[in-house]
């Protein structure tokens, strides 16, 4: 009988390629299914959001899709990025055996902080990549407020952070 030596990093390996693997079909899964006994699976593109000195950059990879088949929008500070990537493959006799590209449509929104001027948003497409810039708003600067002490006629001046919008 041959000893075989128990090493735990091993076994922490297979772990964690099974919780992979269950993960990926759980949350992979066929979601619906089309008139034609196909499935169609949910998709949700991969978007990163970077913040620069003077933008916040929204990248989105959008993979076989054309900026016809985006929409952007933005209503009360909450920018959408949605459309729908149609399914590739054509109706013949041979059958697919696998399918791991997704199609469908997707919807992800954005809360943008206050102060956000919408015009001044620009996207652009380029080689299946959606970049949107996003100028940060215009900071609040804090102002001095004069503060009456105790009965004195004049008012002191204390320096102060009092936050002050100014008046339009």
């Amino acid at each position: 009988m041959a000893l075989i030596r128990w090493e735990p990093a091993r076994e922490l390996g297979t772990l964690q390629t099974e919780m992979n693997r269950l993960f990926t079909t759980f949350f992979d899964s066929p979601t619906a299914h089309a008139g034609n006994g196909a499935t169609s699976r949910t998709w949700i593109p991969a978007m990163d959001l970077v913040e620069t000195d003077s933008d916040f950059v929204l990248r989105a990879d959008l993979p076989g899709m054309s900026e016809g088949d985006v929409q952007i929008e933005l209503e009360d500070n909450v920018l959408t990025v949605s459309g729908e990537r149609k399914a590739e493959h054509e109706e013949r006799k041979e059958g697919y055996y696998r399918v791991e590209r997704s199609s469908g449509s997707f919807r992800r929104t954005l809360t943008l902080p206050e102060g956000v001027a919408p015009d001044a948003i620009k996207a652009t497409f380029d080689r299946g990549v959606l970049e949107v810039r996003i100028p940060k708003p215009e900071q609040r600067k804090p102002r001095k407020v004069a503060i009456s002490v105790g009965g004195a006629a004049e008012p002191q001046t204390i320096e102060g952070t009092a936050e002050a919008t100014p008046a339009s």
